[in-house]
């Protein structure tokens, strides 16, 4: 399913380009005469709009005027489940590691973390400011699907998750998760890398050992 912050670039940029080609083909050509230039600038905002979800929101400039938290990269994970958590026998009551891979733009947030054992895929995230105490807190829902080997014990399941953060460009996070199977627990975050491009823990976990 397509992210809301996906519809807003994909119609800014669809919008905008069938709009220049509409101009271009009535003759009303910038290289022909000035004013036929400012015909363009709504189509100009449009490709800016793109420009700036998926990457000018990180400037330095930029992102200081916004205050928008950068969170996205690779986070080393421990999760450790609490005394009250209903863990099956053979389940493991931690510390768990983990890894949490975070794709950002300004508009959308998408988290997945893997253990040894599963993986969860994020959604419905969202980003609270404070009342500028420049602590924020990060809020995503997830379902989380074992291997195959561990599902009799661990069966799929969902959860939320509750972080904070201060900050523009935190480098920990700690909070605590909550699932439908009646386990809970706390989580903390280490920023290890800016990098997203793993796809399974151990390549992450490999990763993390040269990390300097």
């Amino acid at each position: 399913m397509t992210s809301p912050a996906g519809f807003i670039r994909g119609g800014a940029t669809a919008a905008s380009t069938v709009y220049c080609v509409l101009l271009y083909l009535l003759g009303l050509r910038p290289d022909q005469d000035l004013k036929y230039a400012f015909a363009y600038v709504p189509a100009v905002l449009g490709y800016l709009v793109l420009v700036f979800d998926k990457w000018a929101w990180r400037w330095p400039g930029i992102h200081r005027a916004t205050g928008h938290p950068r969170l996205d990269g690779t986070w080393r994970t421990t999760l450790t489940p609490s005394a009250e958590s209903h863990i099956p026998d053979g389940g493991n009551r931690g510390p768990i590691r983990a890894y949490v891979t975070v794709e950002q733009s300004y508009w959308s947030l998408h988290a997945t973390l893997r253990t040894a054992e599963s993986g969860s895929r994020s959604s419905n995230a969202t980003i609270d400011k404070t009342d500028g105490s420049g602590v924020s807190e990060l809020h995503f829902l997830y379902e989380n699907i074992p291997q195959v080997a561990h599902q009799q014990r661990s069966p799929r399941h969902t959860g939320a998750c509750r972080l904070s953060l201060a900050g523009r460009t935190p480098r920990a996070l700690a909070g605590r998760y909550y699932t439908d199977r009646f386990t809970a627990g706390d989580m903390e975050l280490v920023l290890i890398s800016r990098t997203t491009d793993y796809s399974t823990f151990a390549e992450a976990a490999v990763a993390d050992t040269v990390t300097p």
